[in-house]
């Protein structure tokens, strides 16, 4: 079993294509290809942590259920869903604002909002950022952390594995700016 992250699909979504320059002729073009970029790589087995802004807005669009269609086309149903700023209206009903996990032998937080980050973990997932970077050291009077956008916006649209960010993270931690991406 494998541990995967990634965040704001935004599927559904058109202006998201014109928002983050995504390089998708459309919605339908962007809404298979992310989600045949998950199923290449993700196995059923495996346990995904969504970081939210899976869709735009839910309910049912000509008798069938949004959420329902988008999610029973993914190969694996082990995923927690943290609530992301786009999710108030898509049906996911996810209770969960943040979470903790401990992964080789590091805390990391899990959250959407990088505002909402939390310094006393030395790393947090994020997303929301979309395009903008990809890791980005926090540091307040107290403590420091390092921000790793998860989004699929720096991901090439794929879902990451845990020990993949790990990978490049403690990379990024030795050699600095180089995988920042704005």
């Amino acid at each position: 079993m494998k541990y995967w992250v990634t965040s704001d699909w935004h599927l559904g979504h058109k202006n998201i294509i014109k928002y983050c320059k995504r390089s998708f002729k459309n919605i339908f073009h962007m809404d298979t290809e992310i989600i045949r970029r998950f199923n290449e790589r993700v196995r059923p087995e495996d346990q995904v942590f969504f970081l939210g802004d899976f869709m735009l807005r839910g309910g049912r669009e000509g008798g069938v259920n949004k959420k329902d269609f988008y999610l029973n086309q993914l190969l694996c149903k082990n995923i927690v869903f943290i609530r992301g700023n786009h999710d108030r209206g898509s049906n996911l009903k996810t209770l969960i604002q943040s979470l903790v996990i401990k992964y080789a032998g590091n805390y990391i937080y899990l959250v959407h909002d990088p505002q909402y980050a939390n310094s006393i973990y030395p790393i947090n997932l994020v997303g929301h950022v979309h395009q903008h970077w990809k890791f980005k050291r926090l540091a307040t009077a107290m403590s420091s952390t390092t921000l790793i956008n998860v989004s699929v916006d720096v991901w090439d649209f794929y879902p990451v594995a845990l020990d993949e960010i790990m990978r490049q993270y403690y990379w990024w931690s030795k050699h600095g700016k180089e995988l920042l991406k704005e």
